[in-house]
């Protein structure tokens, strides 16, 4: 009955949703995953080869659950507000959404530490409203994917308090503990190394009632799981297969490049300055390399037996494969590389390519370069391009210029879109939400900024309220939201954008589409053309028996004339018939002379 059922809601899918869910002609260097608890046969037909393939080309949209939606009028957003804004992510093109942690959580780090892996918290609904969220999200072909923390949990968790409660309880090396040096009957004594949060200050925390320190790489309300220990691993396990057993699509896993720690503790090297002396950080901290407790080689024997769970899970109702998405803030393309695996010991899908996304400031060659390495220096493997998340401020504070804001979206979201691989963007994105900081630290909610304030502010102006109209609290709620609604909402509202057709809301809403629809952009290569320019970046994107197609994006407030002919990378047209470009730009009369407005784009296919 199990696989009748499941056999019916796959043709669901595919009959309905075929043309949301795209495959690429490009295979990731992994081992491929049996179809066969899909559909029982050895061989996956073309319809359940597009399923498994879904992700390759697909458009990823974080959800930020306290700030999206309010549906019972207490200021924090839920469940219920994310399944009532599903027909708008369905209008957009989303094929999935990944929902920030809405596990039970005493909220200190805003759901990341998390008291309970298998249960929802009140605030956010219950089980029975995740369960709706998930029927009523396939029903529209919309994929949900869930943050996985497993690096730390809450202090609060039973686990920990079974761990701190004697040293000699089954659990105390579940976590990471240490002797300080030079405790004394009446003194702690020190930390055992230099080792530090990420969140500030030292990463060890002295627990009187056992006399040792716990490590937590992030808050000290946080401790970081022994991944050592193989029983957290197992345990680990089990809360994989019960999401994956509600239907979710896979996962976002949070942190994971800090799961290890070098096994000698010793201190990590002190980073200095041009003047010799240590660097300082905005929390005081001298800066250390973090190489001993960031990116140990034992990470990817982990992920890689992760991603073993994941292709290995039981028969459950989801059509197609679970997918790992990789928080992995790497310092090379090489070490993006690894964290794809290799054929036989495969790890994410989509580690998330920070390298493009976080360059944080518009400069062509750097762009160039980095969209170039994710074409030719990944092995052929799917890169996931994102730009914006719930730990860093919007495009406007980090590329805007106060000015074209409007127009550098149209350029950052044209990069995001129109280049080969995978979409990750955060709610608000596409109506050019702001990064609104707290004015005051007696407002900030995020202890980052309670901590470094103020030359660190937190990351509370990223996670504001999403922006449904123009009325007193955006449309996210009816009473006093949980952080404050930006003053801009009169006119940078979901509402107010669907009436204009040169929103930034319609802009993100055409690039989608030409993503999903036009052969080339869907599944063709990536080539960068006009590379010796400085001013506009411009690229092909060609695939076998279809019209390519160009793309140029003016990084510059002066109005730019490139050339898009392509013969070198052997496409001989001449004309271009336009897709998409930047609104009241005129068409161009050659491909050998485009005109882009200042911070202008220009879409079009080569005829």
């Amino acid at each position: 009955m199990k696989r009748m059922i499941r056999k019916a809601r796959l043709r669901s899918w595919v009959t309905a949703g075929c043309s949301s869910i795209l495959a690429t002609s490009l295979l990731v260097s992994a081992a491929p995953v049996s179809f066969g608890q899909m559909s029982g046969s050895a061989t996956p037909s073309v319809a359940q080869q597009r399923l498994l393939n879904w992700w390759r080309n697909a458009v990823v949209y974080e959800i930020y659950p306290r700030s999206f939606q309010d549906t019972n009028a207490d200021g924090i957003g839920d469940l219920n507000g994310i399944t009532e804004r599903l027909d708008y992510l369905k209008k957009l093109g989303i094929d999935a959404i990944w929902i920030s942690p809405m596990y039970p959580s005493p909220q200190v780090d805003f759901g990341y530490d998390i008291s309970d892996y298998e249960a929802i918290d009140p605030q956010y609904g219950t089980m029975a409203d995740f369960d709706r969220l998930i029927a009523e999200a396939n029903k529209r072909h919309i994929r949900v994917m869930l943050d996985m923390v497993m690096n730390h949990s809450s202090d609060k968790h039973p686990w920990f308090l079974e761990s701190r409660s004697s040293r000699n309880n089954p659990k105390r090396d579940w976590y990471v503990w240490k002797d300080g040096k030079g405790e004394t009957a009446t003194s702690p004594g020190q930390p055992p190394n230099n080792w530090q949060s990420a969140f500030g200050h030292s990463a060890w925390q002295w627990d009187p009632k056992t006399r040792q320190y716990y490590y937590h790489k992030f808050y000290i309300q946080q401790p970081d799981f022994n991944w050592d220990n193989p029983e957290v691993q197992q345990a680990f396990d089990k809360i994989l297969n019960f999401w994956m057993n509600k239907g979710v699509a896979g996962f976002r896993f949070d942190a994971i490049t800090t799961l290890f720690e070098d096994p000698s503790m010793t201190d990590e090297k002190v980073v200095l300055g041009k003047d010799g002396k240590p660097k300082i950080n905005a929390f005081g901290d001298e800066v250390v390399d973090g190489k001993k407790t960031d990116n140990l080689p034992k990470n990817h024997v982990e992920i890689a037996h992760i991603r073993s769970v994941m292709d290995q899970s039981p028969d459950s109702s989801f059509p197609g494969k679970r997918v790992m998405i990789g928080e992995t803030y790497v310092p090379t393309i090489n070490d993006l590389l690894q964290m794809y695996g290799t054929r036989q010991k495969p790890e994410f899908e989509l580690p998330m390519d920070t390298q493009i996304g976080f360059i944080n400031k518009l400069n062509v060659a750097a762009f160039r370069s980095k969209i170039n390495d994710a074409e030719t220096r990944l092995d052929g493997n799917v890169p996931l391009i994102v730009f914006e998340n719930h730990d860093n401020p919007r495009i406007d504070m980090r590329y805007g210029d106060g000015v074209h804001d409007t127009d550098i979206t149209r350029v950052i979201s044209t990069i995001l879109f129109a280049t080969r691989g995978a979409s990750l963007f955060y709610y608000g994105s596409e109506i050019g939400m702001k990064t609104t900081p707290p004015k005051r630290k007696e407002d900030v909610r995020d202890p980052v900024g309670i901590t470094g304030w103020p030359k660190e502010k937190g990351r509370d102006g990223e996670r504001t309220p999403m922006q449904w109209d123009d009325s007193q609290y955006a449309g996210f709620s009816t009473v006093k939201p949980w952080l404050p609604v930006p003053p801009n909402k009169a006119t940078i509202n979901v509402k107010a954008e669907q009436a204009e057709p040169n929103s930034i809301l319609a802009w993100y809403e055409s690039l989608i589409q030409l993503k999903k629809t036009n052969p080339a952009l869907r599944s063709g290569s990536n080539v960068m053309l006009d590379t010796t320019n400085t001013k506009v970046l411009s690229w092909l994107r060609k695939g076998p028996g279809n019209n390519a197609v160009v793309v140029a994006t003016n990084f510059t407030a002066e109005p730019q004339t490139v050339n898009l002919s392509a013969a070198s990378a052997g496409v001989s047209g001449t004309h271009l018939t336009t897709l998409l470009k930047t609104p009241g730009s005129a068409d161009p009369a050659s491909i050998t002379a485009v005109s882009l407005p200042p911070f202008g784009v220009y879409i079009g296919q080569v005829q």
